[in-house]
């Protein structure tokens, strides 16, 4: 015990030593018009500096925000981005070159707004030059077009690894094993060696992609490649829809209907493909070897933890269904609190959409931290687990995935997988339709109760729930203090809150479409999109106490007692094993 304190102990030191000592650009951050400037006061910048670049977020001068990339220098702020405007275009203009290849370029009262590349228009980028009179710690003073503005930061945006990130990163974590450990079952029975292990084997993932080149290429290969596969989904939708005009359709439902869901369908087929061949038990064996070797889980367990990662919390107890009849209390509750805190592959396809839009680029980049997330929330799942109910009875090390198919041949396991992606599909579909309509309805009344009580009035005036007392609001403010120990800046703890909230009460197709909303209007920082999408990735809802206990009860009737019994706290564990990562993460981005 006292060896692997030690380890833990070196490991803190050397994050703290990895952190950046410098201080972030002066310009970073999120600026708001001082009010004594304007009346209304919409104006915002916010400017981000890290890896991927120096990225812009700009509202109120627009009817919609514009986002780009900046560049300071020498007093001078250089903007480019791309202006959200419709253009008619009144004239085009061809030009041929030697190779035989051609350009269009596309005009609109003599303004050059688009070119035709390749086969895709691409429109142009607006470049804007804005001098800066002053600037401080905390005041922005900017004079563009010969009108002065001046600007206060709300917060300051820390970036990358500091020491203050990596110190509230552990207070959260501590935090979060506290609350675990309040909830045991049986406190002096928790084997705190695999706790320190399995703590340290997801801070030790989260820095290798997050800090280790060689390794965060690989991960943004296999992201690339995961983006790939899923646009062939495109092919079969084309095929259904594509003599309907979808393309130009931007309602959100076609969007959805049309997009999200065909990849459900597509991605289950192709994972009940590579069950069949052999393929999914192959690559969850290794996982299975690797945690149970390094935290000393039992075969059962350690199969069903690494299952979790690329099956569905229905679909991994698959893999270990000869064990379901013989699984100790804390085998099974470590089987049911993985699949809540982890995801499946067809539906992490739709979460990629969900924040990646059609941006290839945008969808590789949150595919990365997607993978990421469900394989850092495996190991967390098992500290959450082992911790609510530790094991008190013997345990067998031995690990054998069983042999069964999903089909007598490969084209029954795609017909299967198709079958069981359109109605994972459908009720996703019937979900959102019905949670949507009944926070509509609940925000009705609530919306009634804030005008009689003119409650709407004063959260109104004073939060940025500007339709007054709603179901996000109450959310928001419940989960706003647990969010900032996860290192979301204060600014946005009320809005990241509410998206806990959402994915919790609802489920996390209700949450993922709201954090893509608040990262397009760049209402959160790019630091709080990153912690959200690690906090949202897993099936912890109420929803899925019900969808297991039918599921695995199926695969052993005889034990759907004990699932009953552990509902709860598997939804607990899921829960912080989520938070738990996306602490872990907080630290280092």
């Amino acid at each position: 015990m006292k060896k692997l304190g030690f380890i833990l102990l070196l490991g803190v030191v050397g994050l703290l030593s990895s952190c950046k000592s410098d201080k972030p650009d002066p310009l970073v951050g999120k600026w708001l018009l001082s009010s004594e400037s304007v009346e209304d006061n919409p104006d915002y910048f916010i400017f981000t500096k890290d890896d991927s670049g120096q990225k812009f977020s700009e509202s109120g001068l627009y009817a919609e925000s514009i986002n780009g990339t900046w560049q300071y220098e020498e007093g001078i702020i250089n903007l480019n981005y791309v202006e959200p405007n419709s253009y008619n275009v009144d004239s085009i203009e061809i030009s041929n070159q030697s190779n035989g290849n051609s350009t269009t370029a596309f005009y609109s009262d003599s303004k050059h707004v688009a070119s035709e590349i390749e086969g895709a228009v691409i429109a142009e980028t607006t470049s804007k030059e804005i001098k800066v009179i002053s600037l401080t710690e905390n005041a922005l003073v900017l004079k563009e077009s010969g009108n002065r503005k001046d600007f206060t930061r709300e917060v300051k945006v820390e970036q990358g690894m500091t020491f203050t990130s990596v110190i509230r990163g552990i207070v959260g974590m501590a935090f979060l094993l506290a609350l675990t450990f309040l909830f045991s079952s049986n406190k002096k029975k928790i084997d705190w060696g695999l706790v320190i292990k399995g703590t340290i084997l997801q801070v030790v993932i989260a820095f290798l992609v997050l800090k280790v080149p060689f390794v965060e290429q690989g991960f943004n290969w296999l992201s690339g490649l995961f983006v790939d596969v899923i646009s062939f989904t495109d092919s079969g939708v084309d095929f259904l829809f594509g003599q309907m005009g979808v393309g130009v359709v931007q309602a959100p439902l076609i969007t959805f209907a049309v997009k999200v869901l065909p990849t459900i369908i597509f991605f289950s087929a192709l994972m009940s493909m590579f069950y069949y061949l052999g393929i999914v038990q192959k690559v969850v064996y290794v996982f299975a070897w690797i945690m149970k070797k390094f935290m000393r889980m039992s075969g059962a367990e350690s199969l069903a933890a690494a299952g979790n990662v690329f099956l569905g919390q229905t679909e991994s107890p698959l893999l270990v269904k000869p064990y379901l009849l013989g699984m100790t209390k804390s085998e099974m509750m470590c089987l049911m609190t993985g699949g809540m805190a982890t995801i499946a592959g067809g539906v992490l396809a739709a979460y990629v959409f969900f924040l990646g839009g059609d941006d290839p680029v945008e969808q590789a980049f949150f595919a990365k931290h997607l993978l990421t997330a469900s394989i850092i929330s495996a190991p967390a799942a098992v500290v959450a687990a082992k911790i609510l109910v530790p094991e008190t009875e013997e345990i067998s090390k031995e690990i054998t995935v069983t042999k069964e198919k999903i089909g007598t041949n490969l084209l029954e396991a795609i017909a299967n997988g198709t079958s069981d992606g359109l109605k994972l599909a459908v009720n996703v579909g019937a979900m959102l339709l019905v949670f949507i309509a009944l926070m509509a309805m609940g925000n009705g009344i609530l919306g009634w109760v804030g005008e009689v009580t003119d409650l709407n009035q004063m959260i109104a005036a004073s939060t940025p729930y500007k339709d007054g007392l709603s179901f996000q609001f109450i959310l928001g403010y419940v989960g706003a203090p647990i969010v900032w120990m996860l290192g979301v800046d204060s600014v946005d703890m009320v809005l990241v809150g509410e998206l806990l909230g959402q994915k919790t009460i609802l489920n996390e197709f209700i949450a993922y479409p709201r954090l893509g909303e608040l990262k397009a209007s760049g209402e959160l920082t790019e630091k709080s999109v990153i912690i959200s999408t690690y906090m949202l990735c897993g099936f912890a809802n109420f929803a899925s106490i019900g969808i297991q206990i039918g599921g695995i009860g199926s695969l052993v009737p005889s034990r759907k007692g004990l699932l009953s019994q552990l509902g709860m706290k598997a939804l607990l564990g899921g829960t912080i094993a989520s938070l738990m990562t996306a602490a872990i993460v907080g630290m280092m981005y």
